[in-house]
């Protein structure tokens, strides 16, 4: 992949991922507020696999442990797609 993707770009990557590796059957409606584990029922092992996921999509590593610590320390664990949109835009363009 060439260039840094926008955040719509990488909402649209989320999304094919979560159908693809995860089956998840409306991830075309998904929107930023869209929560894993509420609104999409997923569980925690689903996390795992979508940063898998994720990282082979981009062809490169990402610290989702960072992530996973920060939604860990938290009274509200779930994730919402947005919050993962940024996260990946931020390492995607720190380079």
């Amino acid at each position: 992949m060439t260039g840094s993707p926008t955040k719509s770009q990488i909402l649209k990557d989320v999304a094919s991922v979560l159908e693809n590796r995860l089956g998840v059957v409306s991830a075309a409606d998904l929107e930023r507020e869209t929560r894993f584990f509420a609104d999409l029922g997923l569980a925690s092992i689903d996390a795992v696999v979508l940063g898998e996921a994720v990282q082979d999509h981009y062809q490169r590593p990402l610290p989702f442990n960072l992530l996973m610590a920060e939604i860990g320390g938290r009274a509200d664990r779930d994730l919402a797609i947005g919050e993962l949109v940024d996260f990946i835009e931020h390492h995607l363009n720190t380079v």
